[in-house]
């Protein structure tokens, strides 16, 4: 299977970038094809400009040049890994703006009926699994009392995007946890997508 595995964390020495390894090695030792982005290291704007957003709803004419190479990464993926921390109880702006400006209408959706009316229906139907692995700071039950927005969102919009239930990894008070309990997490990750 072909899985996209998408990272968001700008420190090379983070327990997160060691996640993102993890998983990509969990997934190529099972066989995957792994196509992976570190996207602080791709140089990703994550900032949808002004054109882009007044274009949003002209398909194909919303497909930049400089956005259509990950839409064709997103399309040729069987299977989509994201490996992400979780800042301010959602996502870093790198991995929001992503999805902002790559997962189109046209690309990740259509709306039946055009432009920006109508009903939303589902476009990449090519992405048959999906996962998120990803770190807190704030520990499960204040995490909870938040509404944990960031699973929430993750497990609603894969659901509604992929049409498949994500699996949803999560380490939670990360500042707080023992090295056994951060190799603990580590080999969920690498047994979970090993299995993929």
């Amino acid at each position: 299977m072909r899985v996209h595995v998408i990272h968001a964390h700008p420190v090379e020495t983070s327990f997160n970038r060691t996640l993102f390894r993890t998983a990509v090695e969990g997934l190529q030792s099972a066989g995957h094809e792994v196509d992976a982005l570190n996207l602080y290291d791709e140089g990703f704007s994550p900032v949808l400009t002004r054109e882009e957003r007044l274009n949003y709803h002209d398909v194909p004419g919303n497909l930049t040049p400089e956005i259509k190479p990950y839409v064709d990464r997103l399309r040729a993926a069987e299977a989509l890994v994201v490996v992400h921390p979780v800042w301010n109880y959602g996502y870093p702006a790198m991995l929001k703006g992503y999805f902002d400006r790559v997962f189109l209408p046209g690309v990740s959706f259509t709306m039946e009926g055009g432009g920006d009316r109508g009903k939303l229906v589902p476009c990449l139907t090519n992405i048959k699994k999906v996962a998120f692995v990803t770190t807190y700071g704030g520990n499960r039950w204040r995490t909870w009392v938040m509404g944990d927005p960031p699973r929430r969102i993750a497990m609603r919009w894969g659901w509604v995007t992929f049409k498949t239930r994500p699996k949803y990894l999560a380490l939670y008070d990360m500042n707080n946890v023992t090295p056994s309990q951060l190799n603990g997490f580590l080999g969920t990750v690498r047994t979970t997508l090993g299995q993929f």
